[in-house]
């Protein structure tokens, strides 16, 4: 990696430590107090790349395979995902969500989303412009 400038590494902290506390934040906007944050991230991993093995999910969720055996079984007893066979493998297992977790997602979402509109609402126009135009890139930075 390339040595930072003094300014690019003062705009790194203030990443780091702005996209830390809105994280924070946007975790206590949940709808369901009953899921671990982990279990949210899986079903959120779930919806957006579809149904997975545990195994392809604890390298998406970067946690080690034991630890993705118990979210799932979690999120399993509570009604939010089921294990169907794999297609092609029959010693494994495919972790697909339920409508259950869809609509509890969607109601997540929609909560979250909503609370993060009502702190933009509070940007002036330029603000909101480079939000817009960063959105992309903190997408991306959060896929890498």
């Amino acid at each position: 990696m390339p040595e930072l400038s003094q300014a690019d590494e003062v705009a790194v902290n203030s990443l780091r430590s702005a996209v830390m506390r809105l994280s924070r934040r946007l975790r206590h906007q949940r709808v369901d107090e009953s899921l671990s944050p982990a279990e949210m991230s899986v079903l959120g991993t779930l919806a957006r790349c579809g149904s997975a093995t545990p195994s392809e999910l604890a390298r998406k969720e970067h946690v080690q395979p034991p630890s993705m055996t118990r979210i799932v079984s979690m999120l399993e007893s509570k009604g939010l995902v089921r294990l169907e066979p794999h297609p092609e493998d029959r010693r494994q297992k495919v972790v697909t969500q339920t409508e259950r977790a869809e609509s509890m997602l969607a109601a997540s979402r929609s909560k979250r989303s909503a609370w993060l509109a009502e702190l933009a609402g509070q940007l002036d126009d330029d603000e909101w412009a480079k939000l817009r135009d960063a959105a992309p890139v903190l997408e991306k930075l959060a896929h890498l």
